[in-house]
Protein backbone atom coordinates (compact mmCIF):
# COMPACT_ATOMS: atom_id res chain seq x y z
CA UNK A 1 0.00 0.00 0.00
CA UNK A 2 1.20 3.46 -0.71
CA UNK A 3 2.16 5.61 2.26
CA UNK A 4 3.01 9.11 3.19
CA UNK A 5 5.45 9.95 6.09
CA UNK A 6 4.15 12.25 8.52
CA UNK A 7 6.86 13.35 11.80
CA UNK A 8 4.17 16.10 13.33
CA UNK A 9 3.15 15.53 17.02
CA UNK A 10 1.16 18.40 16.86
CA UNK A 11 -2.54 17.21 17.11
CA UNK A 12 -4.52 19.78 15.05
CA UNK A 13 -1.93 19.61 12.26
CA UNK A 14 -2.17 15.70 12.56
CA UNK A 15 -5.82 15.78 12.33
CA UNK A 16 -6.14 18.42 9.64
CA UNK A 17 -3.94 16.08 7.20
CA UNK A 18 -6.54 13.52 7.80
CA UNK A 19 -9.26 15.51 6.81
CA UNK A 20 -6.82 16.71 3.71
CA UNK A 21 -5.66 13.37 2.84
CA UNK A 22 -9.30 12.34 1.95
CA UNK A 23 -10.51 14.86 0.86
CA UNK A 24 -7.54 16.38 -1.85
CA UNK A 25 -5.05 14.20 -2.19
CA UNK A 26 -5.56 12.63 -5.67
CA UNK A 27 -4.39 9.27 -5.72
CA UNK A 28 -6.13 6.03 -7.51
CA UNK A 29 -4.57 3.86 -5.22
CA UNK A 30 -4.93 3.24 -1.64
CA UNK A 31 -2.77 4.63 1.00
CA UNK A 32 -1.65 4.94 5.11
CA UNK A 33 0.38 6.33 6.89
CA UNK A 34 1.36 6.12 10.82
CA UNK A 35 1.67 9.23 13.26
CA UNK A 36 1.75 10.20 16.92
CA UNK A 37 0.23 13.28 18.77
CA UNK A 38 2.01 14.82 21.45
CA UNK A 39 -0.01 14.47 25.15
CA UNK A 40 -3.87 15.25 23.88
CA UNK A 41 -7.45 14.03 24.17
CA UNK A 42 -9.12 14.15 20.89
CA UNK A 43 -12.86 14.54 20.88
CA UNK A 44 -15.32 12.85 18.61
CA UNK A 45 -16.77 15.35 16.16
CA UNK A 46 -20.42 14.78 17.82
CA UNK A 47 -19.43 14.81 21.47
CA UNK A 48 -19.71 17.16 24.04
CA UNK A 49 -16.11 18.51 25.33
CA UNK A 50 -17.24 19.70 28.68
CA UNK A 51 -18.38 16.10 29.40
CA UNK A 52 -16.01 14.27 27.95
CA UNK A 53 -12.54 15.73 29.99
CA UNK A 54 -11.36 16.38 32.88
CA UNK A 55 -10.53 19.99 31.93
CA UNK A 56 -8.50 20.85 35.64
CA UNK A 57 -6.38 17.79 35.04
CA UNK A 58 -5.85 18.71 31.06
CA UNK A 59 -5.10 22.42 32.29
CA UNK A 60 -2.83 21.45 35.45
CA UNK A 61 -0.60 19.15 32.76
CA UNK A 62 -0.79 20.99 29.69
CA UNK A 63 -2.36 18.81 27.74
CA UNK A 64 -3.55 19.81 24.48
CA UNK A 65 -7.36 19.33 23.27
CA UNK A 66 -8.73 18.22 19.94
CA UNK A 67 -11.41 17.67 17.81
CA UNK A 68 -11.59 15.23 14.59
CA UNK A 69 -14.02 14.73 12.06
CA UNK A 70 -14.91 11.45 12.91
CA UNK A 71 -17.44 10.08 15.42
CA UNK A 72 -16.64 7.81 18.02
CA UNK A 73 -15.93 8.29 21.69
CA UNK A 74 -13.07 10.45 23.33
CA UNK A 75 -9.40 8.98 23.42
CA UNK A 76 -6.17 10.13 25.47
CA UNK A 77 -3.09 10.12 23.05
CA UNK A 78 0.84 10.78 24.38
CA UNK A 79 4.20 9.46 22.38
CA UNK A 80 3.58 5.94 23.79
CA UNK A 81 0.61 5.72 21.28
CA UNK A 82 0.65 5.20 17.33
CA UNK A 83 -1.54 5.95 15.18
CA UNK A 84 -2.69 5.02 11.59
CA UNK A 85 -4.73 6.34 8.93
CA UNK A 86 -5.92 4.43 6.02
CA UNK A 87 -7.42 6.43 2.82
CA UNK A 88 -9.39 4.07 1.34
CA UNK A 89 -11.35 4.12 -2.11
CA UNK A 90 -14.87 3.30 -1.82
CA UNK A 91 -17.31 2.87 -4.56
CA UNK A 92 -20.82 1.58 -2.42
CA UNK A 93 -20.73 3.10 1.13
CA UNK A 94 -22.61 -0.09 2.09
CA UNK A 95 -19.69 -1.90 1.81
CA UNK A 96 -17.93 0.18 4.78
CA UNK A 97 -16.87 -2.58 7.55
CA UNK A 98 -14.30 -1.06 9.87
CA UNK A 99 -13.55 -4.94 10.47
CA UNK A 100 -12.11 -5.02 6.66
CA UNK A 101 -10.17 -2.17 7.03
CA UNK A 102 -8.36 -2.83 10.57
CA UNK A 103 -7.54 -5.93 9.26
CA UNK A 104 -4.32 -5.11 7.96
CA UNK A 105 -2.96 -3.54 11.04
CA UNK A 106 -4.23 -7.25 12.69
CA UNK A 107 -2.33 -9.32 10.14
CA UNK A 108 0.57 -6.92 10.69
CA UNK A 109 0.50 -7.77 14.11
CA UNK A 110 0.31 -11.09 14.28
CA UNK A 111 3.58 -10.98 11.53
CA UNK A 112 5.30 -9.68 15.27
CA UNK A 113 3.21 -12.78 17.22
CA UNK A 114 0.66 -10.54 18.82
CA UNK A 115 -2.90 -11.93 18.30
CA UNK A 116 -5.02 -9.41 18.09
CA UNK A 117 -9.19 -9.53 17.48
CA UNK A 118 -11.45 -7.01 16.29
CA UNK A 119 -14.26 -6.38 19.12
CA UNK A 120 -17.48 -4.66 19.13
CA UNK A 121 -18.08 -1.12 17.48
CA UNK A 122 -14.57 -0.07 16.83
CA UNK A 123 -12.03 -2.16 18.90
CA UNK A 124 -8.80 -4.37 18.44
CA UNK A 125 -8.36 -6.65 21.75
CA UNK A 126 -5.43 -8.64 22.85
CA UNK A 127 -6.36 -11.06 25.29
CA UNK A 128 -9.25 -9.62 25.65
CA UNK A 129 -7.80 -6.11 26.38
CA UNK A 130 -8.56 -3.09 24.29
CA UNK A 131 -5.31 -1.64 22.77
CA UNK A 132 -7.02 0.50 19.81
CA UNK A 133 -9.93 2.38 19.07
CA UNK A 134 -10.97 3.18 15.44
CA UNK A 135 -13.42 5.59 14.08
CA UNK A 136 -14.10 6.59 10.12
CA UNK A 137 -15.67 9.21 7.78
CA UNK A 138 -16.43 9.55 4.00
CA UNK A 139 -15.73 12.17 1.62
CA UNK A 140 -15.30 12.10 -2.18
CA UNK A 141 -15.67 8.48 -2.49
CA UNK A 142 -13.10 8.15 -0.07
CA UNK A 143 -13.31 6.43 3.63
CA UNK A 144 -10.84 7.92 6.07
CA UNK A 145 -10.51 5.23 8.75
CA UNK A 146 -7.69 5.82 11.62
CA UNK A 147 -7.40 4.47 14.71
CA UNK A 148 -5.02 4.13 17.45
CA UNK A 149 -2.72 1.84 18.57
CA UNK A 150 -1.60 1.73 22.34
CA UNK A 151 2.01 0.30 22.33
CA UNK A 152 3.37 1.84 26.15
CA UNK A 153 0.86 4.63 27.05
CA UNK A 154 0.76 6.52 30.30
CA UNK A 155 -2.63 4.73 31.53
CA UNK A 156 -3.03 6.38 35.01
CA UNK A 157 -2.91 10.08 32.55
CA UNK A 158 -5.59 8.64 29.99
CA UNK A 159 -7.74 7.82 33.27
CA UNK A 160 -7.68 11.20 34.82
CA UNK A 161 -7.85 13.08 31.75
CA UNK A 162 -11.15 11.67 30.46
CA UNK A 163 -14.48 11.51 32.12
CA UNK A 164 -15.06 7.89 31.93
CA UNK A 165 -19.12 7.16 31.98
CA UNK A 166 -19.64 4.53 34.64
CA UNK A 167 -22.48 2.82 32.81
CA UNK A 168 -19.90 2.53 30.07
CA UNK A 169 -17.96 0.60 32.81
CA UNK A 170 -20.18 -1.04 34.42
CA UNK A 171 -22.20 -2.44 31.56
CA UNK A 172 -18.70 -3.87 30.56
CA UNK A 173 -18.77 -6.12 33.66
CA UNK A 174 -15.45 -4.35 34.92
CA UNK A 175 -14.96 -1.93 37.82
CA UNK A 176 -11.83 0.73 35.86
CA UNK A 177 -10.34 1.40 32.91
CA UNK A 178 -7.21 -0.21 33.96
CA UNK A 179 -8.73 -3.15 33.83
CA UNK A 180 -10.03 -3.13 30.12
CA UNK A 181 -6.52 -2.38 28.43
CA UNK A 182 -3.61 -3.22 27.20
CA UNK A 183 0.08 -2.15 26.15
CA UNK A 184 1.11 -3.63 23.47
CA UNK A 185 4.69 -3.55 24.70
CA UNK A 186 3.64 -5.90 27.06
CA UNK A 187 3.18 -8.52 24.44
CA UNK A 188 6.02 -8.23 22.63
CA UNK A 189 9.58 -9.33 23.47
CA UNK A 190 10.86 -7.73 26.33
CA UNK A 191 13.14 -4.49 24.73
CA UNK A 192 10.92 -4.01 21.83
CA UNK A 193 10.97 0.08 21.18
CA UNK A 194 8.32 2.08 19.98
CA UNK A 195 10.60 2.69 17.03
CA UNK A 196 11.00 -0.64 16.16
CA UNK A 197 7.13 -1.51 16.52
CA UNK A 198 6.69 1.56 14.30
CA UNK A 199 9.58 0.36 11.47
CA UNK A 200 8.02 -3.28 11.71
CA UNK A 201 4.18 -2.00 11.08
CA UNK A 202 5.45 0.61 8.15
CA UNK A 203 7.11 -2.57 6.02
CA UNK A 204 4.40 -4.87 6.19
CA UNK A 205 1.68 -2.37 5.39
CA UNK A 206 3.97 -1.17 2.45
CA UNK A 207 4.31 -4.65 1.10
CA UNK A 208 7.60 -5.21 2.71
CA UNK A 209 9.00 -1.45 1.35
CA UNK A 210 7.86 -2.13 -1.81
CA UNK A 211 5.35 0.32 -2.56
CA UNK A 212 5.53 3.36 -3.28
CA UNK A 213 5.58 6.81 -0.63
CA UNK A 214 3.20 9.50 -1.97
CA UNK A 215 5.34 12.89 -0.94
CA UNK A 216 2.97 16.21 0.14
CA UNK A 217 4.13 19.35 -1.49
CA UNK A 218 5.23 22.51 0.08
CA UNK A 219 1.77 24.00 -1.20
CA UNK A 220 -0.16 20.86 0.10
CA UNK A 221 1.60 21.21 4.07
CA UNK A 222 0.87 25.02 3.83
CA UNK A 223 -2.70 24.25 3.00
CA UNK A 224 -3.02 21.71 5.99
CA UNK A 225 -0.68 24.10 8.31
CA UNK A 226 -3.61 26.74 7.76
CA UNK A 227 -6.86 24.38 8.79
CA UNK A 228 -4.41 23.24 11.78
CA UNK A 229 -4.47 27.09 13.04
CA UNK A 230 -7.32 28.15 11.69
CA UNK A 231 -10.07 25.66 12.29
CA UNK A 232 -8.73 22.85 14.16
CA UNK A 233 -6.34 24.64 17.16
CA UNK A 234 -9.55 27.00 17.87
CA UNK A 235 -11.75 27.32 20.29
CA UNK A 236 -14.86 27.37 17.77
CA UNK A 237 -13.89 23.53 17.04
CA UNK A 238 -12.79 22.18 19.82
CA UNK A 239 -15.08 23.57 22.73
CA UNK A 240 -18.27 25.45 20.53
CA UNK A 241 -18.99 22.79 17.96
CA UNK A 242 -20.33 21.07 21.47
CA UNK A 243 -23.97 19.68 21.20
CA UNK A 244 -26.35 21.83 23.37
CA UNK A 245 -26.27 20.55 27.09
CA UNK A 246 -27.62 21.54 30.81
CA UNK A 247 -25.78 21.37 33.66
CA UNK A 248 -26.52 21.51 37.23
CA UNK A 249 -24.78 21.45 39.90
CA UNK A 250 -23.96 21.91 43.61
CA UNK A 251 -22.23 21.51 46.73
CA UNK A 252 -21.95 23.07 50.14
CA UNK A 253 -18.97 24.85 51.62
CA UNK A 254 -17.97 26.73 55.08
CA UNK A 255 -20.17 29.91 53.06
CA UNK A 256 -23.12 27.82 52.54
CA UNK A 257 -24.64 25.88 49.58
CA UNK A 258 -24.46 26.71 46.56
CA UNK A 259 -26.31 25.67 43.36
CA UNK A 260 -25.84 26.40 39.31
CA UNK A 261 -28.12 26.25 36.97
CA UNK A 262 -26.75 26.74 33.58
CA UNK A 263 -28.06 26.62 29.88
CA UNK A 264 -24.66 26.13 27.33
CA UNK A 265 -25.04 26.23 23.50
CA UNK A 266 -22.42 26.25 20.97
CA UNK A 267 -20.16 26.43 23.86
CA UNK A 268 -21.78 29.80 25.19
CA UNK A 269 -23.52 30.39 28.20
CA UNK A 270 -26.87 31.35 27.16
CA UNK A 271 -28.22 31.41 30.85
CA UNK A 272 -27.25 30.83 34.46
CA UNK A 273 -28.30 31.05 37.81
CA UNK A 274 -27.07 30.95 41.33
CA UNK A 275 -29.07 29.58 43.90
CA UNK A 276 -28.50 29.21 47.58
CA UNK A 277 -28.24 30.12 50.92
CA UNK A 278 -24.37 31.98 50.97
CA UNK A 279 -25.12 35.65 52.55
CA UNK A 280 -24.51 37.90 49.47
CA UNK A 281 -25.26 41.40 50.26
CA UNK A 282 -25.67 42.55 46.38
CA UNK A 283 -28.10 40.92 44.38
CA UNK A 284 -26.42 37.92 42.04
CA UNK A 285 -28.21 38.45 39.16
CA UNK A 286 -26.09 41.91 37.94
CA UNK A 287 -23.29 38.39 37.72
CA UNK A 288 -25.36 36.47 35.87
CA UNK A 289 -26.86 39.02 33.05
CA UNK A 290 -22.67 39.40 32.70
CA UNK A 291 -21.95 36.18 32.38
CA UNK A 292 -24.47 35.71 29.09
CA UNK A 293 -22.84 35.29 25.94
CA UNK A 294 -19.13 34.04 27.68
CA UNK A 295 -17.64 30.97 26.48
CA UNK A 296 -17.93 28.29 28.53
CA UNK A 297 -14.47 27.64 30.01
CA UNK A 298 -13.09 28.43 32.90
CA UNK A 299 -10.58 31.37 32.23
CA UNK A 300 -12.88 33.03 30.41
CA UNK A 301 -15.77 32.60 33.63
CA UNK A 302 -13.04 33.84 35.34
CA UNK A 303 -12.55 36.78 33.96
CA UNK A 304 -16.08 37.51 34.35
CA UNK A 305 -16.26 37.03 38.32
CA UNK A 306 -12.97 39.13 38.15
CA UNK A 307 -15.00 42.33 36.89
CA UNK A 308 -16.86 41.91 40.54
CA UNK A 309 -16.30 42.32 44.55
CA UNK A 310 -17.43 39.04 44.90
CA UNK A 311 -17.99 38.88 48.71
CA UNK A 312 -20.52 41.06 48.14
CA UNK A 313 -22.38 38.83 46.31
CA UNK A 314 -21.45 35.30 47.48
CA UNK A 315 -20.35 36.15 51.28
CA UNK A 316 -17.30 34.34 52.16
CA UNK A 317 -17.89 31.60 49.35
CA UNK A 318 -14.95 31.80 47.35
CA UNK A 319 -13.88 32.24 43.83
CA UNK A 320 -12.30 29.13 43.51
CA UNK A 321 -15.45 27.34 44.71
CA UNK A 322 -17.37 28.69 42.54
CA UNK A 323 -15.46 27.91 39.38
CA UNK A 324 -14.98 24.22 41.17
CA UNK A 325 -19.21 23.96 41.14
CA UNK A 326 -19.50 25.23 37.80
CA UNK A 327 -16.36 22.75 36.08
CA UNK A 328 -15.25 20.15 38.46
Amino acid sequence: MRYLKNPSTNPYFNLALDEYAMKHIDCDEDFFFLWQNEPSVIIGKNQNTAEEINQKFIDEKGIKVARRVSGGGAVYHDIGNLNFTFVINVDDPGKVNYKKFVQPVIDALASMGVTAEASGRNDILVDGLKISGNAQRMANGKLMHHGTLMFDVDVETLVEALNVDPDKITSNGVKSVRSRVTNIKEHLPEGTTLQQFWDALQFYLSNEGKDEEIILTNEDIAKIEYEAVNRFGTWDWIYGASPEFNLKNSKRFPGGRIEVLMHVTDGRIDSVRFIGDYLGIEDVEAIEQRMQGTRFNRADVTAVFEQFTLNKYFGTITLDEILSVMFD
